[in-house]
């Protein structure tokens, strides 16, 4: 459990409504960004044949990754907030 409360420290602060609304508006704001930099990093070198290819898997790897990180601090950040975890 230490190890998440590392990398995902915002879900365990959410004790009060400010602190929820500020973490969830928190991940919200990585899903974002993390789908406009992926989006506008595709469309700039999409058109390139085999560069095109290889950056459109790496983005797609980078924004699963993304996407499992914040939804597993959104999920976290709920769950601390009803007390179902500490």
């Amino acid at each position: 459990m230490d190890m998440i409360k590392k990398y995902l420290p915002h879900a365990f602060a959410a004790d009060t409504q400010e602190r929820l609304i500020g973490a969830l508006i928190i991940y919200a704001v990585i899903l974002v960004a993390g789908a406009v930099i992926s989006w506008l990093i595709g469309t700039l070198l999409g058109w390139i044949p085999l560069i095109g290819i290889v950056v459109g898997l790496l983005l797609k790897i980078a924004g699963i990754i993304i996407d499992v990180y914040a939804v597993a601090g959104i999920v976290l950040t709920l769950l601390v907030y009803f007390k179902v975890l500490k």
